[in-house]
């Protein structure tokens, strides 16, 4: 049967990239929503599984944007129900605050292609206990978070420990390894993602970083796709 995904997305420049192929390829039956755009939170209940994108909001920014709210409110009922989850960067810090816990600004943003490392928690997932020790990834956030009780932490870098965490079927990711360079060209056009950039690798560093991602974004996307791959073969489906 058609696996009938929801996608939640929070910007139009951060679509799923190379999970959206691997749903494609297996003819999953996808719901794009575009939350930022004002389109309305279709019930969860309706959906097999649940894709969360990244943007430029903060996870916390329910006062100027109300529907996040109403978004966190689904993802927590969807995932205590037992509904697959999959978070990427905004994606994984709406999880953790759906589950009650804080999510708040990092000491610097980080921001680079940049290595996590797996915990010793990971050797024994179903989804990540079969990936590289340390992977090279994207990283492109300000925010961090705490990790809900009852969630189990499997990567961390140094700056930021909570890198990727799994609670039940429900999984996020603080980084990137989904996105083409076409993505990451449109990303450095989004001001809040420019700002912060430029406050971490200098304003003069954005055609070397893009450069560095066009380099290394088929790297990245191999091992975007296995993850997500094992997370449909082993948890969601």
């Amino acid at each position: 049967m058609s696996l009938r995904t929801l996608v939640l997305q929070h910007i139009a420049c951060e679509p799923p990239g190379v999970f959206e192929d691997v749903l494609r390829e297996r003819g999953a039956n996808l719901r794009r929503v575009e939350l930022d755009e004002g389109e309305p939170l279709p019930d969860w209940r309706d959906f097999d599984a649940i894709i969360a994108m990244g943007g430029p909001m903060s996870a916390n920014d329910d006062a100027k944007l109300p529907w996040l709210t109403t978004e966190k409110r689904a993802i927590g009922e969807a995932v205590r129900a037992g509904t697959p989850y999959w978070g990427v960067c905004l994606g994984v810090q709406l999880l953790a605050a759906s589950l009650g816990a804080e999510v708040y600004p990092g000491p610097t943003p980080e921001v680079g292609l940049l290595p996590v490392s797996m915990t010793g928690e990971a050797r024994s997932d179903p989804v990540f206990g079969d990936a590289p020790h340390e992977l090279v990834t994207l990283q492109w956030h300000g925010d961090t978070f705490d990790l809900p009780d009852g969630a189990v932490r499997l990567a961390s870098s140094p700056a930021y420990p909570n890198q990727a965490f799994r609670f039940e079927r429900a999984y996020g990711v603080q980084f990137h390894l989904e996105l083409s360079p076409e993505m990451a060209r449109e990303w450095a056009e989004v001001p809040e993602y420019v700002t912060s950039l430029e406050r971490t690798l200098g304003a003069e560093a954005a055609p070397a970083f893009l450069a560095a991602i066009e380099a290394n974004a088929e790297a990245m996307r191999y091992e975007g796709r296995a993850l997500f791959e094992r997370w449909l073969d082993r948890v969601a489906t």
